[in-house]
């Protein structure tokens, strides 16, 4: 909204009315400075001086002019009741002295004080004045202004599809007039309304559009506003610590200008984002601080929103009473201002409190109203979220043909949700509905569909990098160097589908999933582990299902997982290198893995192959990433790897896509790049230390390919980087490292470093690249590890996987130098020499390497993820 500059009437006036109109044109030209470059405050007390002028003049058209403009001010600072007043003061006198542009603009800032107070209805009555005026006088820029304020309405009020047709007709005539300020304020109504459908491609297109604008024409509101819609965006898809950046640089801006209405609102979402990450005592401190704003600027809405979340904050902390009062007043203020977007949020957070407290018929009616407005207003999101509320409710009243009609609604929505999305925040997508998928399969359960369980149970993991290996092999099909699409979702696996992987894979595959536990009312996960289901596919296609309940063993499955692997020696995190880890004495070692092994591998033992040369492939979850399947110990002593060959996968899916990346392989060379031991870099100021052993192993394997290792000098990120797009093996003897060095994807291999670059391969770069490789080996330590989330784990593996290779050999923890040396060589032996596939020849190295090293830290700490042949 711009302030109207005035010129010098040349009219024969006594000298000192000319003076003080001079005056008051100059003062003019300077309150429209400090307004342009946001400084509010400076421009409410010039203009304050130029309103005394035309009152003492008796100008009584610009007095009108000039008071528009001091409510423009008022409202931009969040002042909106005064604002209200000194606008009706400018409406009487444009109406006076029959000034129509004026009335109209007046109208339409009389409507956006009730927009900003939430008082919708009559918003709309006021903005609907204005357009009539604005379009009888045939002005455009006006016209503009006001339809995208009434789409923004109806955006509030939920009903997404009448925002669109008003902000689209806005944007069309914004641009036409050039109004560069009023086509980046509706893109960003634009991007929060397809932001609020779950279109979020769309919406990310239209929002950094608004935000490219606003910083060009310097609109320090403006971009304040479409930074914290860019927030809102990254935390719906889930991409909590994104969305943070997003606010913390819009509230930056917000105190600047003296904006508190926008401060309050940027206060509230980093409080429910920082309740999205579970920092409750920081999340009730900022909605705290939000609601102390929104209640001085008199911002119903906001406070309504402020209420709502410190309810939602409450019922986690298990303080019922209280989170039902504060929920109970946001929907008494929410149906005030017929919000019923609004409305259908608190109706959906009270459900969530009664299912907390058992009463779960109370929770089932509140859900079904929040249903209801849901649909009306077509938010897909919302409505996903509350059919998996109704769909958890009805399970535990025992009505599974309700929970599962709904749950299978919810996650078709959450399907469909996904397209367009870009790899991560599909994985961040899929984060945030693990419930739905979850729940579902236990409805499944209930009703001993066991096979469709089972389809659940796959249908809520590594969704995206199905996506990925789908997109790559119908890029292959179509073009020979054409790039991966980011729209593809391809449907996850039919039982039927299932059965025909293992067939094709001549192997059992064994899959793992976590029961449900709780759920609240937002969606956000918070799982037990109490029951552990197991599905067993058979090489035939027949499949059983067995159950493990956890609860009476005291301690959690990740306790279990954990205590295993301390049991051995592993640690959390560090480098390769020649240090050891004191290890439980033997008795303790063998009691922690016995006793993972009664848990995960002996309620299925009767289903596994005699045979050991027969594959057994494990699909983990969530903690279970973590286990060294080939170290669990029978209660004979026995490892499993002595008894089954192993393969592990982030799902069924993946071992299907896997192989058909494997079929799909360009012809390759026998080109073979063996990297070990590079000149270390250094990673937070420490110098990563020598690995002799490393050198050692990448000289004999090299022999075993008639090739030449790049060692030391040689074995430049660049060299490496250039030489893995052509091979058909990659081994590489060197530190890898947890940690993310740029970019969202923790995960590097320590290359030498050169005058270009800081030696670091990381998982990103490795995510980006296309590769045409068999087999990557990545000698290092961790390199199976990265952040465990319900895609699986997102680190080195997926980011290999992604660029197209079907077989990947990585570690479970920092492994031990010398061992691991002789582990690599006996592997490729195996696969060269005797023509084992990479798991049999994984498994031999590792049975010939624990007659010298007994210690499964010294030979255990290796899998196989993906293709075996």
């Amino acid at each position: 909204m711009l302030l109207t500059v005035l010129h010098p009437r040349q009219v024969a006036v006594a000298q000192a009315i000319q003076d003080h109109e001079v005056e008051a044109n100059q003062l003019l030209q300077q309150a429209s400075r400090y307004y342009e470059t946001s400084q509010f405050k400076e421009a409410l007390r010039v203009l304050e001086r130029v309103l005394q002028i035309y009152r003492g003049i008796g100008d009584l058209s610009e007095e009108g002019k000039t008071l528009n403009n001091i409510g423009v001010i008022y409202s931009t600072l969040g002042q909106d009741r005064v604002a209200s007043d000194v606008y009706q003061q400018a409406l009487v006198i444009a109406r006076q002295v029959n000034n129509r542009f004026g009335e109209a603009a007046t109208l339409n800032n009389i409507g956006e004080v009730h927009r900003n107070l939430g008082e919708y209805a009559k918003a709309l009555s006021f903005y609907e004045q204005a357009l009539v005026i604005s379009h009888e006088l045939r002005s455009s820029k006006l016209e503009g202004q006001v339809l995208s304020n009434i789409g923004e309405v109806y955006n509030s009020l939920g009903q997404y599809e009448r925002a669109l047709t008003f902000s689209q007709q806005a944007l069309k005539i914004r641009r036409s007039t050039g109004d560069q300020v009023g086509e980046g304020v509706t893109s960003s109504n634009i991007g929060v309304t397809y932001t609020q459908l779950g279109q979020y491609p769309i919406a990310l297109k239209y929002l950094q559009r608004a935000l490219s604008i606003s910083r060009e024409v310097r609109d320090s509101r403006g971009e304040s506003v479409v930074l914290n819609n860019l927030g809102k965006l990254h935390s719906q898809v889930g991409q909590y610590r994104k969305s943070l950046v997003f606010y913390q640089q819009d509230i930056a801006i917000a105190r600047r200008i003296g904006d508190r209405r926008g401060e309050g609102t940027t206060l509230g979402n980093i409080g429910s984002t920082y309740s999205d990450l579970g920092e409750y005592v920081k999340a009730l401190n900022f909605q705290h601080q939000a609601l102390a704003v929104h209640r001085e600027v008199g911002n119903r809405a906001g406070e309504a929103t402020a209420l709502n979340n410190i309810g939602f904050i409450y019922n986690f902390q298990k303080q019922y009473t209280q989170a039902l009062n504060f929920h109970n007043q946001a929907l008494s203020i929410r149906r005030k201002l017929g919000d019923r977007a609004g409305e259908a949020t608190a109706l959906n957070n009270i459900g969530g409190v009664y299912n907390r407290l058992g009463k779960d018929t109370e929770a089932l009616q509140f859900y079904q109203q929040a249903l209801v407005i849901h649909r009306e207003s077509g938010n897909l999101d919302q409505e996903a979220i509350t059919l998996s509320n109704i769909g958890a409710s009805s399970l535990l009243l025992g009505n599974s043909k309700v929970a599962e009609s709904s749950l299978l609604r919810a996650a078709s929505i959450r399907d469909s949700l996904r397209s367009g999305l870009s790899d991560a925040d599909k994985v961040s997508a899929l984060d945030m509905s693990l419930s739905t998928y979850r729940f579902l399969q236990d409805v499944f359960v209930a009703q001993s569909k066991i096979s469709e369980a089972l389809e659940a149970s796959e249908r809520g993991r590594a969704r995206a990098l199905a996506d990925l290996l789908f997109s790559r092999l119908q890029t292959q099909r179509q073009q020979a160097d054409g790039s991966l699409a980011t729209d593809v979702r391809v449907a996850s696996l039919s039982t039927h589908q299932i059965k025909q992987t293992a067939q094709a894979q001549n192997a059992i595959l064994v899959q793992y999933s976590l029961s449900q536990k709780q759920f609240d009312a937002n969606g956000h996960k918070e799982w037990r582990d109490s029951v552990l289901y197991i599905w067993v596919v058979q090489s035939n296609g027949q499949i059983a299902f067995r159950k493990v309940n956890v609860t009476p063993l005291s301690k959690s499955l990740e306790e279990f997982v954990s205590v295993s692997r301390d049991a051995i020696g592993v640690r959390s995190r560090s480098d390769r290198s020649l240090v050891a880890v004191p290890a439980s004495n033997p008795e303790q070692q063998k009691q922690a893995l016995q006793q993972l092994h009664k848990i995960l591998i002996e309620p299925i033992a009767d289903l596994l192959p005699k045979d050991p040369n027969q594959r057994v492939a494990f699909m983990p979850q969530d903690s279970l990433f973590l286990v060294p399947f080939a170290a669990l110990q029978d209660k004979d002593g026995k490892y499993l790897v002595e008894k089954h060959t192993i393969v592990t996968a982030p799902s069924i899916q993946t071992l299907q896509l896997t192989r058909e990346t494997k079929l799909k392989q360009k012809a390759q060379t026998d080109e073979a790049l063996i990297v070990g031991n590079p000149i270390m870099p250094k990673f937070n100021e420490t110098q990563l230390s020598d690995l002799p052993g490393a050198k050692q192993e990448a000289i004999a394997i090299s022999k075993l390919f008639s090739t030449q290792p790049l060692i030391g000098a040689q074995a430049t990120k660049a060299e490496v980087v250039k030489r893995m797009k052509t091979a058909k093996y990659i081994h590489l003897a060197t530190h890898g490292l947890l940690d993310s060095i740029k970019g969202d994807i923790p995960g590097a291999i320590a290359l030498t470093p050169d005058a270009n670059n800081n030696g670091f391969l990381t998982a990103g770069e490795i995510f980006e690249m296309q590769l045409n490789a068999d087999l990557v080996v990545l000698s290092a330590c961790d390199t199976a590890r990265g952040d465990i989330k319900g895609e699986g784990v997102i680190g080195l593996s997926r980011s290999l996987i992604s660029a197209g290779v079907p077989s990947v050999i990585v570690s479970l923890w920092q492994v031990p130098d010398s061992p691991t040396a002789s582990l690599m060589t006996e592997f490729y032996r195996n696969l060269r020499e005797k023509k084992l596939d990479k798991a049999q020849s994984l498994r031999q190295a590792m049975l010939t390497t624990m007659k010298q090293h007994p210690n499964p830290r010294d030979w255990a700490a290796f899998t196989l993820i993906g293709e075996s042949e």
